[in-house]
């Protein structure tokens, strides 16, 4: 049953913290529900904000439409064969929960996703990723809802386009498609990544042999590692990261690499390389920098915070002084991968 309310305070339901109210507000709790939605004259006739955790989004006005929260729940295993099983989700699950649900089973493939804020729904949506890993490695197919016609699709890992931090959700088919489930694929035999960031350091710091390797092993590292870099939205309005990492082409990368020999980069292949924007934010001199409210994280330049009456604007530009500080000193161009709404 949906209870549509009105005026609702958006602050309890963005990571950031942004105080700013929407007109109307529905929370969805099973699939059923949606197409009693789509009969509402206030989903019909206004604008539409469908929210999950609300941690990949940055609210700059009051919304004068419909935020629908979607809270579907449920993990269930829908079938295995000899080297994967196959997990079907509620789009209101939270990712982390999802991943300790295959951690604790020793279902391979999400380890290096612990700790990522959110819901189960929003992550194919962004292609969510960390630590070398991205979630189109564990997807298999969702299911969604179309907004006109009220027709269920399934979509296929081919169908959903996937791409660094983006998918045909926030491109040809965005605000056209309501997800409700996610299946994913996780495998039996585990394929470990300790090779990105600071895992196989933080392995060796917890005593963890390469011969005594196990998924546990590297989520427990992740979590490490995010909380001792990544601030908690709880205590700091936040949105994790704030840019891209901009991927450059290895003559550019390697021009950059002549005049700052210390700047990292990552091979993806086909002559480009990608160069993590928390170091050419650092860089740039802006780590731990607080102007009022608004400031980026002292321990992770990547990471815009609120410290506590920020608004969405103030965020904006702050972000905008980044952005040209960052192409004035490196020509590169850096772009936020935070909805803003």
């Amino acid at each position: 049953m949906l209870t549509l309310e009105s005026h609702v305070s958006l602050k309890p339901y963005n990571t950031f913290g942004i105080d700013v109210t929407t007109r109307y507000w529905v929370e969805v709790n099973q699939e059923d529900d949606i197409q009693t939605l789509l009969q509402l004259s206030e989903f019909v006739d206004t604008p539409k904000l469908i929210l999950g955790g609300g941690s990949n989004v940055l609210l700059c006005h009051d919304f004068n439409g419909l935020v629908v929260k979607m809270s579907i729940k449920g993990i269930d295993i829908v079938r295995e064969d000899d080297d994967h099983i196959y997990l079907k989700a509620g789009a209101g699950v939270n990712w982390h929960e999802l991943v300790r649900f295959c951690v604790q089973r020793n279902y391979a493939g999400m380890e290096n996703l612990s700790l990522i804020p959110g819901t189960v729904g929003a992550a194919p949506m962004q292609n969510i990723g960390a630590y070398g890993v991205e979630l189109e490695q564990v997807f298999e197919s969702l299911t969604a809802v179309h907004i006109l016609t009220g027709e269920k699709h399934t979509f296929t890992h081919a169908d959903c386009a996937f791409g660094y931090r983006e998918s045909i959700f926030k491109r040809a088919l965005k605000g056209q498609y309501i997800i409700t489930s996610v299946t994913f694929q996780l495998n039996k035999q585990p394929i470990f990544h300790t090779r990105y960031g600071a895992i196989q350091e933080t392995l060796t710091e917890m005593g963890v042999s390469d011969d005594a390797l196990t998924i546990k092993a590297i989520s427990e590292a992740v979590i490490h590692i995010r909380r001792s870099k990544l601030p908690d939205p709880a205590q700091i309005g936040n949105a994790g990261s704030f840019f891209k990492n901009p991927e450059l082409p290895k003559e550019q990368f390697d021009a950059l690499k002549s005049a700052y020999p210390a700047l990292p980069g990552y091979p993806l292949g086909n002559d480009i390389v990608k160069v993590p924007a928390g170091w050419l934010i650092e860089q740039s001199g802006w780590k731990g920098y607080r102007s009022g409210d608004a400031g980026v994280h002292a321990k992770q330049a990547l990471v815009l915070v609120n410290y506590g009456n920020a608004t969405g604007n103030d965020i904006i530009a702050l972000a905008k002084q980044i952005q040209q500080s960052v192409a004035d000193k490196f020509g590169v161009e850096i772009s936020p991968e935070v909805n803003v709404v």
